[in-house]
């Protein structure tokens, strides 16, 4: 179990702030990695930190579960945070996130192995032809990062 999974136990479904990492991967062709999420959205891989962890290693470690890909180096685009990006979840948690974004080129490994749990599918596409039901979150952090790489 995972440190917010016992966090959850003591604090229910109080608002937490949380603290993750998004890494947009781009590949030789300018393409960005985008992984399905079970409930059929289209994102960029990441997650929240373990204790311990710091940001960059928590981008790493999600870009591999989430998508087995392995990626090197990270640039920092920038940080999302505030409320307008609370979120309820169905469960009744709820939640303020502070998400670093991160740019990659960086490719170790593009062999792309999905775990059929948080992931349902995953691939590179061209920035401009984004997947039918991409997050218009993802959408806005896309348009940040296409402008860092121009």
């Amino acid at each position: 179990m995972g440190y917010m999974e016992d966090l959850r136990k003591i604090i229910g479904n109080q608002p937490l702030i949380l603290v993750g990492a998004v890494v947009a991967v781009i590949d030789e062709k300018g393409k960005i990695l985008l992984q399905k999420r079970p409930e059929g959205v289209w994102g960029l891989p990441g997650g929240l930190l373990e204790l311990g962890e710091s940001v960059e290693e928590a981008g790493r470690r999600e870009v591999f579960e989430e998508t087995g890909v392995e990626i090197g180096q990270l640039q920092l685009v920038e940080v999302f945070s505030g409320r307008q990006y609370f979120r309820k979840l169905p469960n009744g948690d709820e939640f303020y996130p502070v998400t670093i974004a991160y740019l990659s080129k960086d490719i170790k490994n593009r062999t792309i192995q999905i775990d059929r749990k948080e992931t349902i599918d995953a691939g590179f596409f061209p920035i401009h032809e984004l997947p039918e039901h991409t997050s218009p979150l993802v959408k806005t952090m896309i348009q940040r990062f296409a402008n860092i790489m121009a």
